[in-house]
């Protein structure tokens, strides 16, 4: 893996040169929906932003929606996402793309290559790690020519744990060998979109080896250091007093990237991720319904049937994500230190997902970030900046003990 920091992004057309700053495509589906009213009530008034979908009518009935609100889109713009010339000519027009439309190895593609072309930059919500490996094969390069930052996970996967592990190391020696593990919990429910990336996923298996294998012939390491994300058996946390069950989901590779990429991390970064479970008998139960949904998601009628469980789109009320909240517990060791940290916030897979890739989308467009290209973390690509504005809607990055 290179240092992305490393990377220096070449000379861009001006934000004059382009008539839109941001755009949101997916606009109209439910977390799409959530987004757009986030940047409408957040945005600075001279960010001139749109929404796109493939339907005029349901983009209508959002920038009424959202006319109220103090800034409100500048445009809509009907597209459709398998259409390569109208995604360039997209591409073309703004600074920063974000897409919330998935599953992303079937819709998002074509989106990519037409940011990494253009130099634009993207932002997602997949967590598909299938996708984010073939994104990287085949378009990292393109954006590395055209200075775009090509940014995958944006929303609960994989934001709060790629910050909060990078907001860990911060508080341990940089020049030694470090582990950290992080632990979930939650209230809330997934996504229908996050549902059926995950089904998708399951049910590919295979073809996900068969890409990371790919990236890692042609991807370069770093010189001197090591990276990794390693999955322990289940076991009781000594610290926290949780069952832990091993999270197969692309949140402890985009931490390892991330460590693989910025010096801070030590020369030997060891990252783990688990679902905590206060009893042994739900993290049984647990583990018996992961293996039993990844099973099922292997065969295509079933799991035709289970994605209509939760369909993609859809979403619970706002009384009920008013209820959720999640947190993310890290231990970190390293230098004969230890500190223990904590990311906590509301409903994740919604409202919170909603802010972030909102914030995403305009920490890329105005802060101070890192000079870098290509397809980079959030950590990489904006890192301490991100996590202010994260801060500021409520999201807690704190100290627990150390």
């Amino acid at each position: 893996m290179p240092d992305s920091q490393s990377d220096s992004r070449p000379d861009r057309p001006s934000g004059s040169a382009r008539d839109l700053d941001v755009v949101l495509l997916g606009a109209t589906g439910f977390v799409g929906r959530l987004t757009a009213q986030h940047l409408a009530a957040h945005a600075p008034a001279d960010v001139r932003w749109a929404v796109a979908a493939r339907s005029e009518a349901a983009l209508q009935r959002l920038v009424a929606d959202l006319a109220d609100h103090p800034s409100p889109p500048v445009a809509s713009v009907v597209v459709d996402v398998t259409d390569t010339t109208s995604l360039d000519a997209l591409a073309a027009r703004t600074r920063v793309l974000a897409t919330t439309v998935g599953p992303y190895l079937k819709y998002g593609d074509a989106v990519v290559g037409a940011c990494a072309r253009a130099g634009t930059d993207y932002l997602d919500l997949t967590g598909e790690a299938e996708f984010v490996d073939r994104s990287w094969t085949a378009h990292h390069a393109t954006a590395v020519e055209s200075g775009a930052r090509l940014v995958h996970a944006c929303g609960f996967d994989s934001v709060p744990h790629d910050l909060g592990a990078q907001f860990t190391v911060e508080q341990l020696p940089s020049d030694v060998p470090l582990t950290v593990r992080g632990v979930v919990r939650s209230s809330a429910a997934f996504s229908g979109g996050t549902y059926a990336s995950a089904l998708n996923a399951m049910g590919r298996m295979g073809e996900a080896r068969e890409a990371a294998r790919a990236r890692r012939a042609v991807e370069q390491r770093p010189e001197g250091r090591t990276s990794r994300a390693t999955a322990p058996r289940p076991h009781r946390d000594p610290d926290l007093g949780y069952w832990l069950l091993p999270l197969p989901t692309v949140d402890p590779v985009i931490v390892a990237r991330s460590g693989a990429a910025l010096a801070d991390y030590g020369p030997r970064f060891t990252y783990s991720h688990f679902a905590g479970i206060r009893t042994l008998k739900r993290a049984v139960l647990g583990g018996v319904a992961v293996a039993g949904l990844a099973t099922a998601a292997k065969v295509p009628p079933l799991r035709r049937q289970l994605e209509k469980r939760v369909p993609a789109g859809s979403g619970p009320s706002a009384e009920k994500r008013a209820r959720s909240w999640f947190t993310v517990d890290f231990i970190g060791e390293g230098g004969g230190q230890r500190v223990h940290t904590r990311v906590s916030g509301g409903d994740p897979g919604y409202d919170e997902t909603a802010v972030m890739l909102g914030e995403a989308a305009l920490c890329l467009l105005r802060d101070d970030n890192p000079e870098t290209a290509g397809q980079v973390t959030t950590a990489v690509a904006m890192g301490p900046r991100l996590r202010e504005r994260l801060e500021r809607h409520g999201m807690r990055f704190e100290v627990i003990d150390s």
